[in-house]
């Protein structure tokens, strides 16, 4: 009788499987849309070479007549053609991410278990509120510089869920300046029926830097948990908190275990989660604007869209399983 394939090995596979259809997505969908944009780009380009050259004929033609009422007169259209000039590189700058973003969300809405009567939802200059932030208790800060953009909300199974990126700041306890908090994806999902327990991990590395938020929960009656962790690589990995009558195994399943510790160790990135009774909360940190367009060289890049993919498909993943587990 043929064995079943382990679980962590299924998981592996559908992961592959599915990055695989997300190639064959982009290659037929958001590839087109790329290419479109990128004439857009060479334009852009073209405009800016040409204008710099015109310009600085101008400019030279002043400087040789040496007539001050004329550099005056000139002035103001040449500011105004400037205005004109980064008007157009902030629209496309502005255009390109939700683009590209509406595509991705598409393929996403596609392939998971998603509620039809709730498409996922995108808004650009939207943000998840301080409030829901600071209620994860993942960090302890007063947020002075709060910023977001990219949000996306829906529903997956019965759980609603939201999610954007963030930059927080705060201030320096020992300089005069502020201090990065967290720059990355957070999301937040709500349970649809009543749950108790509270559990945090923070990356063990960084324990450092959030000692006070470890006292806060510790004087919340949380208690060092990582005794319940079977996962031996997420035990050197993490961190894990929670309080005395939670059941950790309950929350942090095995295979959910297995896909942060894969996708810690593929991309590099630092984990934050927190399970505060009915509410989750997930946090992927990123060094660098995601999906940002870049102007002077090319955007045709798999791997610019693949990272936005994946950062956003895994916190999905982790609302999906908790929602099919519990």
């Amino acid at each position: 009788m043929a064995e079943k394939p382990a679980p962590q090995g299924r998981d592996e596979a559908s992961k592959i499987k599915r990055l695989e259809q997300f190639r064959i997505y982009y290659n037929h969908t958001i590839h087109p849309e790329l290419l479109r944009m990128e004439r857009r780009r060479i334009r852009l380009l073209r405009l800016m070479f040409f204008s710099t050259i015109f310009m600085t004929g101008v400019l030279l033609f002043e400087f040789y007549l040496n007539i001050l009422a004329l550099t005056l007169i000139l002035a103001i259209p040449l500011g105004v053609y400037i205005s004109f000039l980064l008007y157009r590189i902030q629209e496309f700058r502005m255009t390109f991410k939700p683009h590209v973003v509406s595509l991705i969300l598409d393929f996403i809405d596609d392939g998971m278990n998603f509620d039809p009567a709730h498409p996922l939802k995108y808004d650009p200059k939207r943000k998840i509120e301080k409030s829901q932030f600071q209620k994860s208790k993942i960090f302890a800060t007063k947020a002075p510089y709060y910023a977001g953009e990219d949000f996306i909300s829906g529903r997956v199974g019965e759980m609603d869920f939201e999610m954007s990126e963030l930059h927080v700041r705060e201030l320096s306890p020992v300089e005069n300046r502020l201090d990065e908090v967290f720059k990355g994806v957070f999301m937040h999902a709500t349970f649809p029926e009543d749950a108790r327990g509270r559990v945090i991990i923070w990356p063990r590395r960084l324990r450092q830097f959030h000692t006070k938020a470890i006292k806060d929960f510790t004087w919340e009656k949380g208690q060092n948990q990582d005794k319940e962790i079977n996962n031996e690589k997420f035990r050197e990995l993490f961190l894990t908190y929670a309080t005395e009558d939670t059941h950790v195994e309950g929350i942090l399943s095995e295979p959910m275990q297995e896909a942060i510790v894969q996708y810690c160790a593929t991309t590099g990135k630092e984990m934050y989660m927190s399970f505060i009774d009915r509410e989750i909360y997930a946090a992927v940190s990123e060094d660098k604007d995601i999906l940002e367009p870049y102007l002077f060289r090319s955007n045709l890049s798999f791997e610019l869209v693949r990272e936005f993919f994946e950062d956003i498909n895994l916190l999905l993943r982790i609302a999906e399983d908790f929602d099919q587990t519990h």
